[in-house]
């Protein structure tokens, strides 16, 4: 990337040096033949005397000195109340007697000018882990959603034509007071740590053996994509605290993790997936019935792994993080 007003590239200003160093022409014929001036000639002329090839390169504009630079101590008064007050710019720069500008400055080169980047509840910048090969972590979690009428839910046809859909629609529960139920999808999912490939099924319920047979086949579909699984983290849930679920992990040689309770960030890769999930499939478009919603899973799972673009693994699709497929 060079300089957008540079007149030479490296290229035509090793030339011009090697013309006026190399093969003696003057500076003045030198700066005419490549249309530059006699001190833009000159200069890299003798920058080439001096340092050769290496020295026709771009320098950084940076100044070797920033005498208005805002001191160290005053930055760590900024960082320390955007940390513990999480105040703005303007609150902290009324605090600190600085223009508000000035430290919207200082916080965006700390990474601290939006407040999702410090944690809720100890004011520290969040900090994000990655775990370094497939497999070392599996998330585990289930994403409940309420099952589509025939027709359509009232997300798309409103709530008048979406309870008289519900109505109408066969092989549904009661209830006394609220009348037709659809009951709930149980979308159980599993994501990598290390790659965000994530598998997924669909559920009756959230019970330890749907759970434990979720796990067994996922570690099935993990294996056959040359990924072995060494550990799992689930939330506190029942099904992730039944005696069934640590017999299962010991027979499968999986270490079982649990998140800190009432910490879902320790477990969000998982709830951040469960957001992509909801709107790139649960609710991305009209389902005439919950069977065409559930029929769409698939394809989507394969969208994601394969071909939609992830942010925090550099705009790659998971699938290109296993380095270890089978052929």
């Amino acid at each position: 990337m060079f300089h957008a007003n540079a007149a030479l590239t490296p290229v035509q200003r090793l030339r011009i040096g090697r013309l006026i160093v190399d093969e003696g022409w003057p500076v003045a014929h030198a700066a005419v033949f490549f249309h530059v001036s006699w001190p833009t000639a000159k200069r890299w002329a003798d920058r080439y005397a001096a340092m050769g090839r290496a020295g026709m390169q771009d320098r950084s504009s940076r100044p070797y000195r920033s005498p208005s630079k805002t001191p160290p101590a005053m930055v760590r008064k900024v960082v320390h109340l955007r940390w513990k007050k999480r105040l703005g710019p303007v609150g902290i720069g009324a605090r600190v007697g600085m223009p508000a500008s000035t430290v919207h400055a200082v916080l965006t080169r700390c990474r601290l000018n939006r407040l999702h980047h410090v944690d809720v509840r100890t004011g520290e910048p969040v900090r994000r882990y990655e775990h370094e090969a497939p497999g070392d972590l599996i998330h585990v979690d289930v994403k409940k959603l309420g099952n589509i009428p025939d027709g359509g839910g009232w997300r798309y046809v409103g709530k008048h034509q979406g309870n008289q859909n519900r109505a109408s629609t066969p092989n549904k529960a009661r209830s006394k007071h609220r009348g037709p139920l659809m009951g709930t999808a149980f979308v159980h999912t599993v994501i990598d740590d290390h790659s965000r490939v994530a598998y997924a099924e669909i559920h009756a319920d959230e019970t330890a053996a749907t759970a434990v047979g979720v796990l067994h086949r996922a570690v099935s579909w993990f294996a056959a994509r040359g990924i072995t699984v060494q550990r799992v983290l689930s939330d506190n849930g029942s099904a992730y605290k039944s005696h069934l679920w640590r017999e299962t992990c010991a027979e499968l040689g999986i270490k079982a993790k649990k998140t800190r309770p009432y910490r879902p960030q320790t477990n969000g890769k998982i709830e951040r997936f469960h957001r992509t999930l909801a709107d790139g499939w649960a609710f991305s478009r009209h389902y005439n019935s919950e069977s065409a919603r559930r029929a769409a899973l698939p394809g989507w799972l394969h969208e994601y792994n394969h071909h939609r673009p992830h942010t925090a693994i550099g705009g790659k699709p998971p699938i290109t993080r296993l380095t270890n497929l089978p052929g």
